[in-house]
């Protein structure tokens, strides 16, 4: 998996690219780590490239919510693939995760 990270004003957009499984799920949860080190608590994840998803990677997503909220910040996920937004309906983390079709609409929710 590839991470981009950009910035848009005070939030932090991670464009990613590949498979979120297991090993590219560290790799994620590291690079948010350092955004709120970095004092970033309002981020989105750009997932539109995401062409895979395993329970792992679900895990993930889960953990980073949790962390960037208990730091008294959002997560936003945008783009998701028809494959990876039925896992999201599959497993109901459609209705813990704020969901939008594209980063703009995500980005006008803050």
């Amino acid at each position: 998996m590839e991470i981009q990270k950009g910035v848009n004003g005070d939030v932090a957009v991670l464009k990613l690219d590949g498979r979120l499984d297991l090993e590219s799920s560290t790799v994620l949860k590291s690079a948010t780590n350092e955004l709120i080190q970095d004092k970033f608590n309002k981020m989105i994840f750009d997932l539109q490239s995401v062409d895979f998803i395993n329970s792992s990677g679900l895990g993930a997503l889960v953990s980073i919510l949790k962390n960037v909220r208990s730091n008294q910040g959002n997560l936003k996920l945008s783009g998701l693939a028809p494959y990876v937004k039925e896992v999201f309906d599959i497993t109901q983390l459609s209705n813990i995760f704020e969901i939008y079709q594209d980063e703009q609409q995500a980005m006008e929710s803050f």
